[in-house]
């Protein structure tokens, strides 16, 4: 009896978790997007003004490079920012092109902590009243009660072996 409702706990666990996904991964995009257009002002702004003086960015990056050591440092930062900005933009339109089915399966194009993390920070649990949320929730309950069903069997196993010892 009691291993049912741990069972039964665990689906719900898992449904009211992965159902929160549809509505985290928008969130992750909306603040993906806002890094993207301030990367994208910085690099435009670099791209202008290395073509003010003749350069493209790659030869502006280098000539940055060569003028000392702040010259430098301020080089590897933007080419850190360029590189940023690059990988941000690929995995936006990875994002945006995506449904919330596609987004799960396109895990890797939520890679920056950075922004993860602030978004996780700013999550509101909501309920999920769309077909999205309602098959993660499915998914995630299914999840839970298989989880939860495999713990309480290896946490059985030991006395069932007992049992047939014994008898």
């Amino acid at each position: 009896m009691i291993g049912r409702v741990l069972t039964l706990v665990g689906g719900l666990a898992g449904a009211a978790g992965l159902s929160q996904f549809p509505e985290f991964s928008q969130q992750y995009v909306q603040r993906l997007g806002g890094a993207v257009d301030e990367l994208g002002r910085f690099v435009s702004e670099f791209d202008a003004d290395a073509a003010e003086v003749g350069l493209t960015r790659h030869s502006a990056l280098a000539d940055l490079g060569q003028g000392g050591t702040m010259g430098a440092q301020r080089a590897e930062t933007m080419a850190g920012v360029i590189m940023r900005y690059e990988r941000l933009s690929t995995d936006l339109s990875a994002l945006r092109s995506a449904g919330p089915f596609t987004r799960a399966y396109r895990m890797r194009s939520f890679g920056d902590a950075e922004i993860a993390q602030a978004a996780w920070a700013d999550f509101q649990p909501a309920v999920p009243l769309n077909m999205a949320g309602g098959v993660f929730a499915g998914a995630g309950f299914l999840a839970g009660l298989m989880i939860m069903g495999a713990v309480l069997a290896l946490l059985r196993l030991p006395f069932r072996r007992r049992r047939t010892r014994a008898a």
